[in-house]
């Protein structure tokens, strides 16, 4: 089936999620530069299911969450402006098109700042373990990460289903 492109300016709600996404992960960069001095050779770098360090690494290991969050930034920016590319149920038409591909550009918009803020909490928690200000990375992060990114996930399928 054909699919148009439309030009689909972004949504308030898009625009107020980039920036509250980016402004978030960029903090937890400038965080990470502005503690560089205090922070020891030896910093967490992975933890078990309940929030602890179960293996340490070399600081350097810091700057591999915002590797990633960069690549994915730019991959999944890159992908909100092809929603004609994303996948769709066959009863996607000229009528509903506008509707589709707007709710699939929101969703992987708020799917892609999600991480980014993730990123930037747990990026932010590794420093404050790394000099000691706590010891885990806590519990609580595992459950909010899951239902963080689950959520969007749901509202978009719900979404999905309720466009005629």
């Amino acid at each position: 089936m054909y699919r148009p492109i439309l030009k689909l300016p972004k949504t308030k709600f898009e625009k107020l999620w980039d920036y509250i996404g980016c402004g978030i992960f960029m903090l937890s960069i400038l965080y990470i530069f502005i503690m560089w001095g205090e922070i020891p050779e030896e910093v967490p770098g992975h933890f078990n299911g309940a929030g602890e360090v179960d293996r340490w690494g070399t600081k350097i290991e810091l700057f591999i969450l915002p590797f990633i969050g960069v690549f994915l930034w730019i991959l999944l920016s890159l992908l909100e402006k092809a929603p004609h590319m994303h996948n769709y149920p066959a009863r996607l038409n000229e009528n509903n098109v506008k509707a589709f591909y707007l709710n699939s550009r929101k969703t992987l918009n708020e799917i892609k700042n999600l991480c980014l803020i993730i990123f930037a909490v747990i990026s932010f928690q590794m420093v404050r373990i790394a000099i000691g200000e706590i010891e885990t990375i806590g519990w609580w992060l595992l459950p909010i990460v899951l239902i963080g990114t689950a959520i969007p996930i749901i509202k978009g399928i719900v979404a999905t289903f309720k466009i005629k």
